[in-house]
């Protein structure tokens, strides 16, 4: 009966979560569902260390990552931080994607070491949580850090021309 509370309680957050990361909703829904059995099978290693949607989102970046190995996609970190950064209602033509991409990657790497990995961490899907403890910092910070070096690179962006409100 818990199982199926925390799966009525989560699933919609993790398959938008799972979206983020794929692009694509049909494998997000089996995504989804793999997640989910393997909360099952490893329920009782929950700790409590982190929230259970905590849990469940680190399951599901790692079954994500599971897909990408097995049907080797390749994610260039250049579009992983275009779409982090960047709406999906953003897009335009490949070219300039690539060179916004391109700009993305030169505006993060401005930044201190601390701000880009909590970035890059952010990207590869990593918690709050797991992002304060590699840091040493309260969660609060590390959303902060994140949300003010996108907001400066969006910002940047848009003031260069290159993405529009």
């Amino acid at each position: 009966m818990l199982i199926k509370k925390i799966y009525e309680e989560y699933k919609q957050d993790v398959f938008i979560y799972l979206v983020s990361l794929t692009n694509d909703t049909s494998i997000s829904e089996d995504l989804v569902s793999e997640t989910f059995l393997s909360a099952i099978k490893s329920i009782h290693k929950f700790k409590g260390e982190s929230s259970i949607k905590t849990w469940l989102f680190s399951i599901a970046r790692n079954k994500w990552y599971e897909y990408l190995r097995k049907e080797k996609f390749t994610t260039s970190l250049d579009d992983l931080v275009y779409h982090y950064i960047v709406s999906e209602s953003d897009l335009e033509e490949k070219a300039i994607h690539k060179d916004i991409s391109n700009k993305i990657v030169y505006l993060l790497h401005q930044e201190s070491v601390r701000t880009k990995d909590i970035v890059l961490m952010r990207i590869e899907g990593y918690s709050y949580l797991e992002i304060s403890q590699k840091h040493g910092i309260t969660e609060s910070s590390a959303r902060v850090i994140d949300y003010r070096a996108k907001k400066k690179i969006k910002n940047i962006l848009i003031k260069e021309g290159c993405l529009h409100e």
